[in-house]
């Protein structure tokens, strides 16, 4: 049997990310690791540090000894290091942001990015500008950031994080194409906005995510 191994820097992620590879590859066995650690450290230094980034290296060579045929990587904020690390592994890592990038590219030019976490708002910019350029396309970036929405949600208080997020949504809706939720954790705030009142679509990771993964495991 193929095995999926699941890297997430929350616990809230790991039964989201489970539940949807259950439901897209019943015939996959999934694990989950999890580490808080790695983005409450890039949160205090602002970035991913070589620290953080070779910490990353030793639990993707850790999935990979317990069996796993491919790793998703679910937090944003690393994403840079997740690429960086894929020459130390012999088995493929997904980087949770990479489809959600590329669908938005495909969807219009003035692409809109709300995050929580400045640690995850400029690599997620700078990867939709990086995915554009690969594909030969203009685009202007419009971004903004929900200032306190990811410390209420870690500290259990979804409903202060959804009105912060389902805030900053409907702010650039107006002024862009389609709008790219830059973590995983914001894809359920986008359900408090009816579908009548969405005037471009909202786009989140974490099924797309799992749509790219099961690509990958079919061509293993």
């Amino acid at each position: 049997m193929t095995t999926l191994a699941l890297l997430h820097t929350g616990t809230f992620l790991a039964s989201v990310f489970t539940d949807l590879c259950h439901e897209a590859m019943p015939d996959v066995e999934v694990f989950n690791m999890v580490d808080e650690s790695l983005i409450k450290n890039t949160i205090k230094a602002n970035q991913v540090t070589p620290q953080t980034a070779r910490r990353l290296v030793d639990h993707l060579k850790s999935a990979e000894e317990a069996g796993a045929d491919a790793i998703l990587v679910t937090c944003s904020s690393i994403g840079p290091a997740v690429e960086a690390a894929q020459q130390f592994l012999n088995i493929p890592v997904i980087r949770v942001d990479v489809p959600l990038a590329d669908k938005a590219i495909g969807i219009g030019s003035r692409i809109g990015v709300v995050a929580t976490l400045p640690t995850t708002l400029k690599p997620t910019v700078e990867l939709i500008e990086a995915r554009a350029k690969l594909a030969g396309k203009e685009i202007d970036v419009v971004s903004t950031l929900c200032e306190g929405a990811f410390q209420a949600v870690a500290a259990g208080d979804t409903e202060t994080h959804d009105r912060l997020v389902t805030a900053g949504i409907r702010a650039l809706m107006a002024k862009v194409d389609v709008i790219v939720l830059a973590q995983a954790s914001m894809a359920r705030a986008a359900n408090a906005i009816p579908e009548e009142e969405r005037t471009v679509p909202i786009l989140s990771s974490p099924q797309l995510a799992v749509d790219a993964t099961q690509e990958v495991i079919r061509k293993l």
